[in-house]
């Protein structure tokens, strides 16, 4: 069943899918890199409404955050604290996970993913790394100073590890209005 939605304004009559439609192919031009009057040239509207219609819809501001960790036992609860502060790219594993990880790949296919993750994190302008210390300071040997580290214990680590999700936030919340 198709389901109209108009709603009258005045003496207009307005379809509202034909306007969630033409918000989303905005918002997808300028997903895929295209610039806000090139966007508007598409659409056929101003570029004025088009960066209107970003502040309107903007969460933050500012520097891409990614949220990486293991052994996590709270992955879900820290999960949800990304997800609401609006970090960009998320990966937390628990033990039994990131023991799968392993077991599930060959020694290349392991490497090579764990490459392309390096290599997808240098696009990050903040990575939190939550770990062992060992871990941590691989990782920051890696990145640079675009790190903030958060040691869970002494290398090497069996088990789950307990993560504040108000402390997680404090720190997302820090980086993002610095």
């Amino acid at each position: 069943m198709i389901r109209l939605e108009f709603i009258r304004i005045g003496d207009k009559l307005v379809d509202r899918a034909r306007v969630y439609k033409a918000v989303d192919k905005i918002l997808d031009l300028r997903a895929k890199g295209l610039s806000q009057q090139e966007a508007a040239d598409q659409v056929g509207i101003d570029r004025a409404f088009v960066s209107r219609l970003e502040s309107l819809g903007e969460v933050r501001k500012g520097a891409r955050i990614a949220l990486v960790g293991f052994p996590v036992g709270n992955k879900e609860e820290i999960r949800k604290v990304a997800e609401e502060e609006g970090v960009d790219f998320v990966l937390l594993l628990n033990d039994v996970e990131r023991w799968a990880y392993l077991r599930e790949r060959s020694g290349q296919e392991v490497f090579n993913e764990i490459m392309a993750i390096i290599t997808k994190l240098k696009s990050y302008d903040t990575v939190v790394f939550i770990g062992s210390d060992m871990r941590v300071s691989l990782v920051e040997s890696i990145l640079g100073n675009r790190v903030v580290g958060i040691e869970v214990g002494t290398s090497p680590i069996k088990g789950d590890r307990y993560v504040d999700p108000e402390s997680i936030r404090r720190i997302l919340r820090s980086i993002a209005t610095a």
